[in-house]
């Protein structure tokens, strides 16, 4: 441990300069008198640390010093291996130089951990993109990719979901994320910081002047600020249901996570029939019309009257669409023992056997 800590000590003042002992415990977790202790352990081993006292004092090596001990675990080499990502890499304009990293980082490493680095990769893949999705074109993303490294301001031409559809826009960009396989610019416009899809992009010129970029800007920090925004804002109203636990632990599969954690945050105790009563968020009507009729008869919705009216429409309307056949025809409905097997579910179903599809007690109908 204390060896591989005055590895990362040495590493630290060769890659960030001057830093001082409070800098150094902070980045390597220990008190400030361990650090004390490692500096004077690595001047004993010869390495050149130096001690400058004052306000803008500190320790530093001296200048020209570099070693090329990395200090690498085979476990370290593996995971640089595993976080290249050749297909988002490739997008950014960046394909060729990491293959040239990658050859460069296995030439430098010895021959056992090279070897386990590129066993990993043959092992293991990252597929960003979500299912069921078509890569969406990004024309502009590796220019775009360099005018945010360049530090740039970028005029685009954008489409937009509200009218009017297509603007223009003069933006100071500040970095670019990949989200399920979508890439977004995270840019500064008009004083506030916002998010654009990349695949909006018409078309983009990137502009000779110097973007205006916030000092102690943290981009990582700044898309959790906004993913947290998006989740909590574009769920503006809520179902209030009646639903089986079955169904509520359908929705972790059926549901996206935000309406799926808060239906079971929101779930009271089950009744002896197996029924609870849970709160769902929606966006709207129309959107949780869509998402409660994926439970089919194992919810309903108690509020709001204007959502309960829509799913009673549509149950009507599947009703007539689909008669049923067995009854009223002169013949009793069809049973497990005579009916195929490949439906002998259906017919569970109908009577409530084990195969059936939950539906409401009948004595808890409203009308």
């Amino acid at each position: 441990m204390r060896a591989s800590r005055l590895v990362s000590l040495l590493l630290l003042l060769q890659t960030r300069g001057r830093l001082t002992a409070a800098e150094l415990a902070a980045a390597l977790e220990v008190s400030i008198r361990t650090v004390y202790r490692d500096v004077e352990s690595l001047c004993a081993a010869g390495v050149p640390v130096y001690a400058e006292r004052g306000p803008a004092g500190g320790y530093r090596l001296i200048d020209g010093y570099r070693t090329r001990l990395t200090g690498l675990t085979s476990d370290e080499a593996e995971a640089l291996f595993l976080a290249g990502m050749p297909g988002p890499a490739a997008e950014l304009g960046l394909g060729s130089v990491l293959a040239t990293a990658e050859l460069k980082l296995r030439a430098a490493l010895p021959t056992d951990l090279a070897e386990r680095g590129a066993r990993l990769r043959h092992r293991f893949h990252l597929d960003a993109p979500g299912w069921f999705r078509d890569p969406e074109p990004t024309p502009h993303l590796a220019a775009l990719a360099n005018a945010v490294w360049e530090d740039r301001r970028v005029r685009v031409r954008y489409r937009r979901w509200q009218a009017p559809r297509e603007v223009d826009r003069t933006l100071d960009p500040l970095g670019v994320v990949l989200k399920a396989g979508r890439w977004y610019l995270v840019a500064a416009a008009d004083g506030q910081i916002r998010t654009y899809r990349v695949g909006a992009i018409l078309e983009l010129t990137v502009l000779g002047e110097p973007a205006d970029r916030p000092d102690g800007f943290d981009l990582a920090a700044c898309w959790r600020e906004h993913a947290d925004l998006y989740e909590r804002s574009v769920y503006r109203a809520e179902a209030r249901v009646r639903m089986t636990v079955a169904a509520l632990a359908q929705t972790a599969h059926l549901f996206p996570p935000a309406m799926s954690r808060a239906a079971r945050e929101a779930a009271d105790e089950p009744d002896a029939d197996g029924w609870l009563v849970t709160s769902v968020p929606i966006e709207s009507i129309r959107h949780g019309h869509v998402e409660l009729l994926k439970l089919g008869a194992q919810v309903e919705v108690l509020a709001p009257a204007e959502l309960r009216e829509r799913l009673t429409g549509t149950a009507h309307a599947l009703a007539a669409l689909y008669p049923r056949t067995d009854v009223g025809a002169g013949r009793e409905p069809a049973t497990d023992t005579d009916a195929p097997s490949g439906v002998r579910g259906v017919a569970g179903a109908v009577r409530g056997g084990p195969d059936a599809v939950v539906g409401p007690p009948r004595t808890a109908l409203r009308r």
